[in-house]
């Protein structure tokens, strides 16, 4: 079986990878772009070319899929599937028609909530006891296709995005091969997904970052998970900013006012808007290192009772 695969960011890179080592014929493997960088704006490969061009697989980049430029990329490749993990562009009706068993897409929710570009972000967010991946055949929509096959599993407590991204691309992975092995022995058994039961999942965005002291310590934990690595949650102290990527919930502080904070032995205590704490554990101060928190007061003590909405 003839596969071409598309895919851009970490995340496709993983499925990409079990295609190779369980001896898939890839044919050819599409992505994004190079893209400036950093401030220095160096021009940088995406993760999926990197590991394609070191498994050495031809890599086609376009600017765009439209105007026949996809169509030239399929005939010359002819794929029986194509494989679509995190590419980042949406597919042509005549490109996804056009092969065999047309575009299988693995996509990093359980279908139908969660549709979109951030559907593990917005998972935790959204504290979601429950995430995965679904293999989904595609269609014109976004993220509307029947669904194949899905795998689910149960989100830890202080799970961050970035954690739980890294173990649904493993999943995503697995059920790719466990996907395309169906596929063969004519045993996917498609199924409708249910719209009045689907979410949309958009781009997060800085604006997102800024903690509210007055939400409840539950929001206050789910932005700082589902922000880690980006864009990160943060506060001001001192006129400076102070990321925040590590946190947990107690019950043993008791009580307290909205903003105001208490050190703790594994780092700073902040009540919620709820009256409930949250502990946050791992920050980066402006101008700074991420460190632990408890090393972060060591160098800037603050003060029990002290209000972070003074400075928010």
């Amino acid at each position: 079986m003839k596969i071409l695969y598309m895919g851009t960011p970490d995340f496709a890179v993983k499925p990409l990878k079990a295609l190779i080592e369980n001896k898939y014929d890839v044919c050819g493997v599409v992505t994004q772009p190079d893209k400036p960088v950093g401030r220095k704006a160096i021009l940088t490969p995406p993760p999926v070319k990197i590991e394609a061009e070191n498994a050495g697989i031809k890599v086609y980049q376009p600017q765009t899929l439209k105007n026949g430029e996809g169509i030239e990329i399929l005939k010359e490749t002819n794929p029986d599937v194509v494989i679509v993990v995190a590419y980042g562009k949406i597919l042509p009706k005549d490109f996804l028609e056009f092969s065999k068993y047309g575009c299988i897409n693995i996509h990093g929710s359980i279908l139908p909530k969660y549709r979109g570009a951030a559907p593990i972000q917005r998972c935790v967010l959204d504290g979601e006891e429950y995430a995965g991946v679904t293999a989904m055949q595609m269609d014109v929509g976004l993220d509307t296709g029947d669904m194949l096959l899905v795998e689910k599993t149960r989100i830890g407590e202080n799970e961050t995005s970035g954690e739980l991204f890294d173990r649904l691309a493993d999943m995503g992975a697995q059920l790719l091969i466990k996907t395309l092995d169906k596929l063969q022995k004519d045993e996917l058994k498609p199924e409708k997904q249910n719209d009045e039961e689907s979410t949309y999942a958009s781009m997060l965005d800085k604006s997102m970052s800024p903690v509210d002291w007055n939400n409840s310590a539950q929001q206050v934990h789910n932005q700082i998970r589902g922000l880690d690595p980006w864009p990160v949650a943060l506060t001001v102290y001192n006129g400076k900013t102070l990321k925040l990527f590590r946190s947990y919930l107690t019950d043993s502080l008791g009580s307290g006012e909205a903003g105001t904070v208490k050190a703790v032995k594994e780092g700073l205590a902040v009540f919620c808007g709820d009256g409930k704490p949250v502990i946050i554990t791992e920050v980066q101060y402006e101008g700074k290192k991420r460190m632990k928190a408890a090393d972060f007061l060591r160098g800037n003590p603050i003060p029990d009772g002290y209000s972070l909405l003074k400075d928010c």
